[in-house]
């Protein structure tokens, strides 16, 4: 089955400040960051149930290479990307 992916606007700004932050940090890391986002959702995108349900059918994907998670939730036809978050924050800061 083909899952549209659908990035909702606190995950956008998620991954915006931490790709600033990295680029700030060293020139081309926060490419580098971005260039793991997008392995990650496009290993969701093809096997969205690899990860268990942790938490209200929230699931999560670890980043490689970057302490950060993808929060996501699997819906009839799509994938919701929630928040990509710093592994040190507490999932209570996610609005679900």
């Amino acid at each position: 089955m083909n899952y549209a992916i659908v990035i909702t606007h606190e995950a956008e700004n998620d991954i915006k400040e931490a790709f600033l932050w990295y680029e700030g940090n060293r020139k081309g890391l926060g490419y580098d960051f971005l260039s793991q986002i997008k392995v990650g959702i496009q290993l969701l995108e093809r096997t969205p149930y690899i990860h268990p349900v942790e938490y209200k059918e929230i699931r999560k994907h670890f980043i490689k290479r970057f302490p950060y998670k993808i929060i996501y939730m699997i819906e009839t036809d799509r994938i919701v990307i929630m928040a990509v978050i710093h592994n040190k924050r507490n999932r209570g800061t996610i609005n679900v």
